[in-house]
Formats: C-alpha cells, sequence, structure tokens
C-alpha cells in the first residue's frame, strides 16, 4: 500500500528548473534537473549533472581577472597563471569565489533544495499545467540516484492533481522502482545499446540491471523508450532493431523516440574543466535515421525522430 504522506523536508541537489518545456511529456511542463548520475556517457549533454555534489564551472569570457576570487579561496586552488585557471585537485567547491565575483564567471552548479522549496517553484506554472494538459517532468543526471527525493517529489506532485513523467536510464535498484513508479504518469526510458559491450565501453556500466528494471517499470506505467543515436554506438540496423524488439517484451510501450546525436554541451565540458570525450563524432545524417526509423516501425511502433 502507497503510504501518501509527503515529507516535504526531503533534501536533494538540483542544477536546474527549466520551465515552459514543450518537450519530455505532454502539455507545457517545469524540468526539475536533479544531480548525480551512475552512468557516464560519452555523448552526455549535461556533464554537470553527473557528479552528485556542487560544483564550480568557470566562464572564462566573462572574467575580468580582478582577483577578488583568488584573495579569498581558503585552498588557493585560482591563479591567473594556470591555463585552467582552476585547480580542481585542491578546490573543495567551497562557492566563497562566487560569492566575490563581480561578473558572475565562477558560479557553483547544485544546490541543496527541500520538497517544499521546489513545489514553490513548481507552482508558478500550476494554472499553465492545468490549461495545456503538462505537469513536471524529473530528469538529471538520473534522478533514480536520488531516490528518496525522487519519490516525495513526485509524491507532492501527484497530490496536486499534476501529469508527472520522469527522464531515467533505469539504473536502480528494484526496489527503488517500486517505490518511484506509482508516482509517475510517463516513464521515459533511454536505451542505448542492448549489446552489452557497446553499453559497457560507451556508458562505464554494464546494461542487465537497466533492461530487468525497464521491464519492471512498464508493468507499472506507461513507457516511452527513447534511443540517442550515436555515430560508432548505435547507429546500425542490427543494434536499432534489437532495441526495438526488446521493447516488444515491455509493457505499456507503442512509442519509439529516436534522438540523434548533437554536441549541443560540448562547451560545458571546459566550463567543468573536462575534455569532451566524443570531439570527432558526426551528426547522423537525415537519411540514415529515416532508414532507422522504417525499421522500429516495422516492429509494429509508432516511431518520432526527436522528442
Amino acid at each position: 500500500m502507497k503510504n501518501n504522506k509527503v515529507d516535504d523536508q526531503m533534501e536533494g541537489v538540483l542544477f536546474n528548473i527549466q520551465r515552459y518545456s514543450l518537450h519530455d511529456g505532454p502539455g507545457i511542463r517545469t524540468i526539475p534537473f536533479l544531480k548525480g548520475c551512475p552512468l557516464s556517457c560519452k555523448w552526455c549533454s549535461n556533464p554537470e549533472s553527473q557528479r552528485p555534489q556542487p560544483e564550480l564551472i568557470f566562464k572564462k569570457n566573462d572574467c575580468i581577472r580582478c582577483g577578488k576570487c583568488v584573495d579569498i579561496c581558503p585552498q588557493r586552488a585560482l591563479s591567473v597563471t594556470n591555463p585552467y585557471f582552476i585547480d580542481r585537485s585542491a578546490c573543495i567547491q567551497c562557492g566563497k569565489c562566487c560569492e566575490v565575483c563581480p561578473t558572475q564567471a565562477l558560479e557553483m552548479k547544485g544546490k541543496r533544495m527541500t520538497v517544499a522549496d521546489v513545489m514553490r517553484e513548481l507552482q508558478k506554472e500550476e494554472n499553465l499545467y492545468r490549461r495545456s494538459g503538462g505537469g513536471i517532468t524529473l530528469s538529471g543526471g538520473e534522478p533514480l540516484a536520488q531516490p528518496e527525493f525522487a519519490r516525495e517529489l513526485l509524491k507532492a506532485c501527484k497530490a496536486k492533481g499534476w501529469h508527472t513523467a520522469i527522464e531515467t536510464t533505469g539504473f536502480t535498484q528494484p526496489e527503488v522502482i517500486d517505490e518511484v513508479f506509482p508516482y509517475v504518469d510517463l516513464a521515459l526510458a533511454d536505451i542505448k545499446a542492448i549489446n552489452p559491450t557497446v553499453h559497457l565501453s560507451n556508458t562505464g556500466v554494464d546494461n542487465r540491471r537497466i533492461l530487468e528494471n525497464l521491464i519492471r517499470m512498464s508493468f507499472i506505467t506507461k513507457v516511452i523508450v527513447r534511443i540517442p543515436v550515436v555515430q560508432g554506438v548505435n547507429d546500425n540496423i542490427e543494434e536499432i532493431r534489437s532495441i526495438g524488439e526488446f521493447a516488444r517484451l515491455m509493457s505499456n510501450v507503442d512509442t519509439i523516440h529516436l534522438l540523434p546525436y548533437h554536441s549541443y554541451g560540448e562547451n560545458k565540458y571546459q566550463l567543468l574543466g573536462r575534455i569532451y570525450p566524443l570531439g570527432d563524432v558526426q551528426k547522423i545524417s537525415e537519411e540514415k535515421m529515416t532508414l532507422l526509423k522504417n525499421e522500429i516501425e516495422s516492429l509494429g511502433f509508432q516511431c518520432h525522430i526527436g522528442g
């Protein structure tokens, strides 16, 4: 039996709340982005979401070299002579430098918030949800990396009568699926690859637990399967068909979205002082995407490119 009482003081770490989204579920939606992800996909467009704790970003073009941050840093992790400016091995993510930066060239990505804090933000668009048939979509990162917070936030949204959705890899413990998904109206579930070697080499984790959990969640709520299509990873008929055939084993799946690879998040790696892993990977041609779409449709699914 579900416990519908909401713990509105449960805390989580978020790095963004995106408003007025027309994707990621029906109607107009607000998307809380939760920090932390057990996967390290080479094509990740939100690298600031991967680590669970708040972390410092540096916008080089906004820096005026005033030196205020250098003077206040307790770890002496900042230096104008450092080509990367920040010594990431010394930085403790205290955020003191951000407080004195006059141009916001230094910024902490990630903030601790309670369920009550987030709900106050979400309620600002409540009328839009009702008028458009929209609602809330949890994203990340991997929202299930903060399972208790995700559950309580979804529970609070359901208590308001809002449509709820979650973007997930499905990488979690099976009991988390049982605890969270009774409060989910729609799961937007990523499947990167069926071949376990391909999955492990490109995401850092084995996919057995993911596939088992996707079956599990599909018996609880409606699921749209999403396939990020990446050159050299899964941009071939065999892998796409394997994913489609697996989706046929799930319940409550009638639609698959093919998401062509893009490099929109590349600049974020620079902000975090990291190297973009897929710098030489090309976008997928429209002709190839159409072929892959036809393959999915041949298995009896509705298929959309993008989503």
